[in-house]
């Protein structure tokens, strides 16, 4: 027969002998961990497979002007490039996370069409070779020193498009991607609110100037022959 007395302190008994089990066993833990040898962290290395610190060489044409061949780290990113090595400070870093699109800078292809690529997280070795324009690169100067803005910069201003500004050079720059794209193959009138959403969606605008950027855009394109077809 069972004593049921003498159960309660049975269990109580079961559950010292289990907490005095569980410090060895934490201790049996730590010491294991301690004699294990260490796993040395991976080296960082960029896209080309050096390490940050090593260099590659670069030459890239930048608003007509050729720069290089010189030895620019696998790490740097071209946004720093523009700024440090060439001087270019007008592409702006916003995010540094490729979502802002501030930076951008437009890069010509030997068949005629372009494309914005972000430069706080693409590295200046990718440039090799490439040509390359900034927002510095679409105003003209005269030889009396006198700026003439392009279309679409004049046209942000006429807008009154911008309040801080900082977005600007990303929005400058795609929109004249889009235009340039809409006259080598140009859309019908009814076509080109969507083309407009389309060229500049990826560009963030902090202040919300949204409309005024998409309504110069518009004027712009509409002013410039060739973007849109005949509607006859």
């Amino acid at each position: 027969m069972t004593d049921t007395s003498s159960a309660p302190q049975a269990a109580s008994n079961a559950n010292a002998d289990a907490g005095a089990q569980a410090p060895m066993n934490n201790a049996s833990a730590a010491s294991a961990a301690a004699a294990a040898p260490a796993v040395p962290a991976a080296s960082p290395a960029s896209a080309s497979g050096k390490k940050p610190w090593e260099t590659l060489p670069v030459t890239v044409k930048v608003n007509g002007e050729s720069h290089g061949p010189m030895d620019v780290p696998a790490g740097l990113m071209m946004i720093d490039f523009l700024h440090e090595t060439l001087g270019l400070t007008g592409s702006r870093l916003g995010c540094g996370q490729g979502i802002c699109h501030a930076c951008v800078v437009i890069v010509d292809h030997a068949d005629g069409t372009s494309e914005t690529v972000r430069t706080c997280i693409t590295g200046a070795n990718y440039f090799d070779g490439k040509t390359v324009r900034t927002v510095e690169g679409h105003a003209t100067r005269d030889t009396d020193g006198k700026v003439t803005l392009a279309p679409i910069q004049q046209a942000f201003l006429d807008h009154f498009s911008f309040q801080c500004g900082y977005c600007t050079p990303g929005f400058v720059n795609a929109a004249t991607v889009l235009i340039e794209r809409l006259k080598r193959n140009p859309i019908a009138r009814a076509d080109l609110e969507a083309a407009i959403t389309d060229g500049l969606n990826d560009q963030i605008c902090r202040c919300t100037g949204y409309v005024r950027y998409y309504e110069a855009v518009r004027d712009v394109v509409l002013k410039t022959p060739g973007c849109i077809k005949d509607s006859k």
